[in-house]
């Protein structure tokens, strides 16, 4: 589907003032284009892949005889559940992927929105309908929280369905020793798929404002991939323990409260605040950046 396709039709009139169904018809596009460029599904193939890798890694294991639960904490969070009960790899699959591989896809999509079109010369015609430099910013950041969304979701799906392959389902035990139905487990490994969906936002607003600095759209992919490593390497120097509180990625852990009994609600808390003001402050400076933007250079 090419840009002119995907257009709505109102956009062809250039003196006509953009309506809802206009920015609805302009996200639309938007996603569908996004979701069939061969980098989106290769980053969506690698992060269902994860799962499935550390499932199979897990069964071996446990055929080897070792015991995963006694490595002294190596590896993601609630691994050691695994071979009791196959959601916990959703669990822990979420915990593998969210400090790089989730983060590091969002942030190839939100690097490329903006810099990506300068790049293939298609900004400026984008531009020429109606859709205003705003419409078109929110359209291309919120077509990047769908993105945070289905990201989350494919590597929970992929894990539930490799964990009820290679391992039993059923009750389990909560962090507190508590045992929870498959039912409830099934519900709240929807939320925390959803928690980390919303651990991204602040990520996607960062990506879209590095987009507007630059016209090339590898260089603001490399560029954002490279603010996520060094804010994850300065939240674990204990020399900056003062500012790890402010850093995005501080809290993106706090989803394992979810499965307390009951709920531990102050980081998770603290993570969508954090993850809101990331986003006010850099989707307010990726507006205030683009606005002013010379597209015809």
């Amino acid at each position: 589907m090419s840009r002119a396709d995907a257009l709505p039709a109102e956009g062809s009139h250039a003196g006509r003032t953009p309506g809802p169904l206009w920015s609805l018809g302009l996200f639309r596009s938007e996603l569908v284009i996004t979701l069939r460029r061969w980098r989106t599904l290769a980053l969506l193939g690698v992060l269902a892949v994860v799962p499935v890798l550390v499932g199979i890694a897990v069964k071996i294991e446990t055929r080897g005889g070792s015991s995963v639960g006694h490595r002294g904490g190596d590896g993601p969070a609630f691994i050691s559940q695994v071979t009791n009960n196959g959601l916990f790899l959703v669990f822990a699959a979420l915990a593998a992927t969210l400090p790089f591989f989730l983060p590091m896809a969002v942030g190839v999509i939100a690097g490329d929105s903006i810099a990506g079109e300068a790049n293939a010369g298609t900004l400026r015609y984008l531009l020429v309908a109606p859709a205003g430099r705003t419409r078109l910013l929110l359209a291309k950041y919120t077509t990047t929280l769908v993105f945070c969304l289905l990201a989350a979701l494919v590597v929970a799906v992929s894990a539930l369905a490799v964990g009820a392959l290679l391992f039993p389902l059923g009750d389990l035990t909560t962090i507190s020793g508590t045992r929870i139905s498959l039912a409830d487990g099934l519900g709240r490994a929807l939320l925390i798929a959803l928690v980390v969906a919303a651990s991204l936002v602040g990520v996607a607003a960062l990506g879209l404002f590095v987009s507007t600095l630059t016209g090339s759209g590898i260089a603001a992919m490399a560029t954002t991939v490279g603010l996520l490593i060094t804010v994850q390497i300065l939240d674990q120097i204990p020399q900056l323990d003062a500012l790890g509180p402010y850093f995005f990625s501080h809290y993106w852990l706090s989803f394992a409260d979810l499965m307390r009994d009951p709920v531990q609600w102050d980081d998770l808390q603290r993570n969508l605040g954090l993850q809101a003001l990331y986003a006010a402050v850099f989707g307010s400076a990726a507006w205030a950046r683009f606005a002013g933007k010379d597209i015809t250079a």
